[in-house]
């Protein structure tokens, strides 16, 4: 024999190790119990409401008072002083009599209108969902149980992978 030969054959050997030395294939357990594994998630929510709120409208106010206040004012104070002193007496009798006048225009003036205005009130609530997150199977294979948390209900019986492998001392 050659080496290359020889070298494949070795190599072919050694390959081969691994399945002269372990076993698997596949068999069926029949399911003895299957508890569900729940866990309690909480979830919140918003839980809101409509309240109805009394709100005073503002008064109607009226500018006539002020405008015609204003004209009588600046013409008053435009009759004082001279110069520079006309003009700071107008412009101060146009405020004076702005202001006058606004307040004789609305002293009787009525309060505004109430209504009823809707206002949203929301809040976050805790919300407790219980959920399913896997399945503790005990299951009977050759006689003896076994016990594998599984992410399904498998049902009347489980699939198994049977690995057999000798003994190693």
């Amino acid at each position: 024999m050659n080496m290359p030969s020889k070298l494949l054959l070795s190599a072919l050997c050694l390959g081969a190790l691994p399945f002269a030395q372990a076993t698997e294939f596949e068999d069926f357990g029949r399911v003895v119990r299957v508890q569900p594994q729940v866990e309690q998630v909480n979830v919140p929510r918003q839980e809101c409401r409509t309240e109805y709120v009394q709100v005073q409208q503002p008064a109607q106010r009226s500018a006539g008072g002020s405008i015609v206040g204003g004209i009588a004012g600046a013409l008053l104070g435009s009759q004082i002083g001279g110069g520079h002193g006309r003009t700071a007496a107008t412009a101060a009798g146009a405020i004076a009599g702005a202001v006058v006048g606004d307040r004789v225009d609305n002293q009787n003036a009525q309060p505004g209108a109430v209504s009823e205005q809707a206002v949203k009130q929301c809040r976050t609530v805790d919300h407790w969902e219980s959920r399913t997150n896997g399945y503790e199977v005990t299951y009977d294979y050759r006689g003896r149980n076994y016990t594998s948390i599984m992410s399904f209900d498998p049902g009347q019986r489980v699939r198994l992978r049977v690995s057999v492998e000798p003994m190693q001392n």
